[in-house]
């Protein structure tokens, strides 16, 4: 489908999406977020839902100014995908023993590395620029510089929620490794803080919804922001590198007769800032739970525990300032997943898949999100398919 529009107040709201199937709470999102004095343009992506301070699925592009809660809290949350040398053939019929050795390998939850990961020690892993890294931390909020340590033995750690490591297998039975994170907790905190700041800046305290107050461009504010922000999307980048650097080492070790070689990593956060161009203007450009998607760019849009991904190049839609979905999206709020939904369904919609069927994770069940299949459908102009594939072992956080 191409875009539905919907007049708002500064802006229009282009919308990928049925706006009969978005929530009431989500819909006034989007109309507040269309009064900001600051927007030049608002797209939002079928996999749009309700989310805290701002709508997940939203882009939203201004003018000097930036909304940390657009870019959400786990900043820099994003996804890593790389295709194997093995096949389905490769794998064995019990999978168990592969899903522990990487729950082993790779801590989820809240659980952390007993020493913080030296990734000179890494396969093929490039610690260019790791030590310039770590020394700008010295430069962030004073608010979080007492979590260096912990910071430290996170990186490379899983989270909890909608985070996940999987090992899935395409169309043609070739054999993918997968998995979504974000900054830790390290992220989380930077953006809470930030949002504190924001909230309390003179300029902001005529908006229609608090949770969208900005920073503005040539403040001291919005100058510890962006520093902080950038550090921390880095973080998640390298977060995600090193988990999948020690996915590649497990798997190197499962399948050592079959000798598997990986290509090139696809890499693509999905809660960010970027400074792009359009229309003549340089706007930063917000994206949560979307992707960039401009043309010829790879990107990567999973669905739920049970149901499979994609892998997808950009087709450069400026319309959607050259963005996509960043996955199925929720349908249903997390409480009321846990209210519908069994141990029982979970397994029934997760079958085929080695993966925790416990109560732990019934708010992740596949039927809590909507089809990844009408989610692709509907962005048929954003995108276009490159890989189909199928999760056979999934970790969850």
């Amino acid at each position: 489908m191409s875009y539905v529009e919907i007049p708002g107040a500064k802006v229009p709201i282009r919308m990928w999406a049925d706006p009969a199937s978005v929530e009431d709470v989500a819909l006034q999102q989007l109309r507040n977020v269309a009064t900001l004095p600051w927007i030049k343009g608002l797209a939002v992506m079928p996999d749009v839902h309700y989310g805290k301070g701002a709508t997940v699925g939203s882009v939203i592009a201004m003018r000097g100014a930036v909304c940390p809660a657009a870019v959400g809290v786990d900043i820099g949350c994003g996804m890593s995908a790389v295709k194997t040398s093995l096949t389905a053939n490769d794998l064995p019929g019990d999978l168990s023993r592969l899903r522990s050795k990487i729950e082993q390998a790779i801590p989820v939850g809240r659980g952390m590395h007993d020493d913080p990961v030296d990734p000179a020690r890494l396969h093929g892993f490039a610690t260019a620029g790791w030590d310039d890294f770590w020394g700008r931390f010295g430069g962030v909020a004073e608010a979080v510089k007492f979590r260096h340590e912990r910071a430290g033995k996170q990186m490379g750690t899983l989270g909890s929620g909608n985070h996940f490591v999987e090992v899935c297998t395409d169309t043609t039975g070739a054999v993918w490794l997968m998995l979504h994170s974000g900054s830790r907790n390290i992220g989380k905190e930077l953006a809470e803080h930030h949002i504190g700041v924001a909230q309390k800046l003179p300029h902001n305290q005529g908006l229609v919804d608090r949770d969208l107050a900005v920073f503005v461009a040539d403040t001291p504010q919005m100058a510890a922001y962006r520093n902080d922000l950038f550090w921390a999307q880095e973080y998640a980048k390298y977060n995600r590198t090193i988990m999948m650097a020690l996915l590649k080492d497990v798997v190197r070790k499962e399948f050592r007769k079959a000798k598997p070689t990986f290509e090139p990593e696809i890499s693509a956060h999905h809660n960010y800032v970027a400074e792009e161009r359009y229309e003549g203007m340089d706007l930063l450009v917000t994206r949560k739970g979307a992707i960039r998607a401009g043309s010829g760019e790879y990107g990567i849009i999973p669905g739920s525990m049970g149901t499979g991904s994609y892998i997808v190049k950009g087709l450069g839609n400026e319309k959607a300032f050259n963005s996509a979905s960043h996955g199925a999206g929720r349908r249903m709020s997390r409480n009321a997943a846990k209210r519908r939904f069994s141990t029982k369904d979970l397994e029934e919609q997760t079958r085929g898949v080695e993966c925790r069927k416990d109560s732990g994770v019934v708010d992740e069940i596949p039927g809590a999100y909507k089809p990844i299949e009408q989610v692709i459908d509907q962005q048929r102009d954003l995108v276009e398919v490159v890989a189909k594939l199928k999760q056979v072992v999934c970790v969850k956080g």
